[in-house]
């Protein structure tokens, strides 16, 4: 472990071999990676691929089975204590007082965090300033809408000032215009040196982040910026095609020969295959099982089309902590 950095005031999140079983099950397994100040990484993975266990673990409330992190400087098996006092953490589910006004969940929360009472008054004022949450000071948390709820709880995280900030699908059920605001207020705390683990369903979300960690069965899937993950080879060339049976034609292309893959992306299919010749013999194919099909087009892979053929092979490839 001579890489790791054991001192207080390295403001990073570092993984080594880090794993958790439950009794037989593995839920995170020998994962390694390293988040710098200032830097947001994304988190991406199916239900289940061990996201939540893994902020759980740098968060302290769960002992790691084997391997070791560090989070803000502390180890979070010795010191959980210390690293819970150094992070700031936002779940998915609104976990703020609906019954109280935003003055007084900020209030509260302040005084769950130790905020000296000389600086809580300036530090509420900073937070609801970094919310754009002016003027709804006195209103209560239940008349606010979805966005405006996760900016309050993201201000309430940082009332400490903490080096570190984990947010669990933060923006789950949000509407797209408050998602984009929020992530505003994620860059702005990234550029004060903050370090952000933020895990997310939302592709496009996963775009605003310096690097993106894809995990899958508790595995490193890949790690690079959004630009890298998109540059990776498919082992195939993939199109793009409309159909007026979405299930039907998905079926239909996944058992035809030459095709490594395909899926649903909104109102299209995307086919990945062996030869880029093939292509031109898709609609006739859709159409023997009565599906009327338009012309393929030959498409750029998004992170989203990485993102299911990496997970669809099942088995780490190309991960580079």
């Amino acid at each position: 472990m001579d890489n790791i950095d054991p001192t207080p005031s390295a403001p990073t999140v570092q993984m080594q071999g880090l794993t958790k079983r439950f009794g037989t099950f593995v839920a995170v397994d020998d994962l390694d990676l390293t988040i710098t100040k200032g830097e947001i990484v994304g988190f991406i993975g199916p239900n289940g691929a061990g996201k939540s266990t893994t902020l759980r673990m740098l968060c302290g409330l769960l002992r790691p089975s084997a391997g070791s992190a560090f989070v803000a400087g502390y180890d979070v098996a010795r010191h959980p204590e210390d690293v819970r006092a150094h992070i700031g953490y936002m779940s998915q589910k609104f976990s703020l007082y609906s019954d109280l006004t935003v003055r007084e969940n900020l209030r509260f929360f302040g005084g769950m965090y130790h905020v000296p009472r000389r600086e809580m008054a300036s530090r509420m004022a900073q937070a609801i300033a970094t919310a754009g949450l002016e003027g709804r000071e006195d209103a209560l948390v239940a008349t606010l809408a979805g966005g405006w709820k996760q900016r309050l709880a993201l201000g309430c995280a940082i009332l400490h000032r903490p080096p570190v900030l984990f947010l669990d699908e933060p923006t789950s059920g949000v509407e797209p215009e408050a998602r984009r605001h929020f992530w505003d207020m994620i860059h702005n705390l990234a550029g004060s040196g903050v370090t952000i683990l933020v895990s997310t369903h939302y592709m496009d979300e996963a775009e605003y982040c310096n690097r993106i960690a894809l995990i899958n069965a508790g595995k490193l899937v890949a790690l690079g910026s959004p630009g890298e993950l998109r540059g990776r080879e498919l082992g195939g060339e993939l199109f793009e095609i409309s159909c007026n049976m979405l299930g039907a034609g998905l079926a239909k292309l996944r058992q035809a020969p030459g095709v490594i893959d395909a899926a649903i992306f909104e109102d299209k299919l995307h086919v990945l295959l062996r030869d880029s010749a093939m292509a031109i013999g898709l609609p006739l194919l859709l159409s023997q099982g009565g599906i009327i099909a338009g012309s393929p087009n030959r498409i750029s892979a998004s992170l989203e089309d990485v993102f299911v053929q990496l997970v669809s092979r099942g088995h780490v490839e190309g991960a580079h902590p």
